[in-house]
């Protein structure tokens, strides 16, 4: 049961993810900087209850005072150019 994945996108399993609680991760966002999880395309969509669940399981904290992770927005890579400049598109 140890080797379930429960990040599917960075491939964490729920015994990487309990030890990341007994190692002091009471939050989303602690097991994230700790396994990853949370990391991939999904953005923890897909997992984030999960490890909100583990870490209730493992800790004994109300599933409802647990801080959800924080949402960021995907980044992707942008030309340079983009934002103007000495050798911008806009100028030429």
């Amino acid at each position: 049961m140890d080797d379930i994945i429960i990040c599917r996108c960075r491939e964490v399993t729920r015994s990487e993810i309990i030890a990341a609680i007994r190692d002091g991760a009471v939050t989303v966002d602690g097991v994230k900087r700790r396994t990853h999880a949370g990391m991939g395309l999904c953005q923890g969509k897909t997992c984030g209850r999960l490890i909100e669940r583990l870490i209730a399981q493992e800790t004994g904290i109300n599933p409802a005072e647990i801080r959800p992770q924080k949402s960021r927005m995907p980044v992707r890579p942008v030309r340079i150019s983009s934002f103007g400049g000495e050798n911008s598109d806009a100028e030429q």
